[in-house]
């Protein structure tokens, strides 16, 4: 029993150096996943989960250099001043992409991101008239195809339709330039058979999923790559947010610059919309397009 003692202290030694050693190995093997940023309602994806919100996500302060592939995401560190993104300004401009105005005028860039139609766009679409705001929507293939006439209607009232992909995929995993041409060409040839129109070369990718390559594709393509510095959790159907808690974020991270994105499929969007940009508007804000914003960068 003596000696059991006194090899005691080399077997905790080796007992120590044994799980410190096997858990090295097992994190390699089973890395931790990372927090997702997330810019669309579930029901409108052809895969991946929920997770969280982009404007959730406790960002960190700007990089200095692009990530090879990351997921948009905020840190909203003062009340009425742009959130750091994990990107700056000029690390995106050189891929002719924006995630906001730096700018300290008031101004807002509306937008929308259409993944399907549930009934709550023809409100959105009267608010956005009576306050004379010019919109852009972002559309995937399935909301192009059945919904020609609205589309149509946005077209006549002012808006822009910008191209958030064919089939909404993690476009960060997209290696190759034919299948990323192939994802946005084919929501420009379905737009220009609704239209009769070429469609203006502005992407959103799906969940704010990118990488370094992506935005040099797009911008190989002639578009201009929009994020945003202002959302809110109002994506889940069965979940929507009180009236309450959408003000609560979209007028109290509201600030000059911003980029907000806001989706058509939301019934608290859609009832709250006039008042919101009443309020807005009563804060001081005007709004712009993305069209202007694009000219004058």
């Amino acid at each position: 029993m003596s000696r059991l003692h006194n090899y005691k202290p080399l077997i905790l030694l080796f007992f120590f150096s044994f799980c410190f050693f096997a858990g090295g190995q097992i994190a390699r093997i089973f890395p931790s996943a990372s927090v997702e940023t997330d810019d669309t309602n579930p029901s409108d994806r052809s895969s991946s989960a929920s997770t969280a919100p982009a404007d959730e996500t406790s960002g960190s302060a700007l990089s200095t250099i692009l990530p090879t592939a990351e997921n948009w995401g905020l840190s909203f560190q003062e009340e009425g001043k742009a959130p750091a993104g994990n990107a700056s300004f000029d690390e995106l401009q050189q891929y002719h992409a924006y995630y906001a105005q730096n700018t300290d005028k008031k101004v807002i860039y509306l937008t929308f991101d259409c993944g399907y139609e549930n009934g709550n766009t023809p409100a959105i679409l009267n608010a956005l008239k009576k306050h004379h705001v010019h919109a852009t929507f972002f559309v995937v293939g399935n909301f192009l195809r059945d919904n020609p006439e609205l589309v149509k209607q946005m077209l006549k009232e002012g808006h822009t339709i910008g191209n958030h992909t064919f089939h909404h995929p993690d476009m960060s995993q997209i290696a190759t330039q034919e299948t990323f041409s192939r994802e946005l060409g084919d929501v420009e040839t379905l737009y220009k058979k609704i239209t009769g129109k070429n469609m203006i070369r502005f992407y959103r990718p799906p969940q704010g999923k990118y990488n370094t390559e992506n935005l040099q594709m797009a911008k190989d393509m002639d578009y201009h790559t929009f994020f945003w510095s202002l959302a809110y959790v109002d994506w889940l159907t069965d979940a929507q947010p009180s009236k309450e808690e959408a003000f609560d974020k979209l007028l109290g991270r509201i600030h000059p610059g911003a980029i907000v994105l806001l989706h058509n499929t939301s019934k608290t969007n859609g009832a709250i919309l006039d008042e919101l940009l009443g309020k807005w508007e009563d804060m001081g804000y005007t709004f712009s397009t993305l069209k202007k914003l694009v000219k004058n960068t």
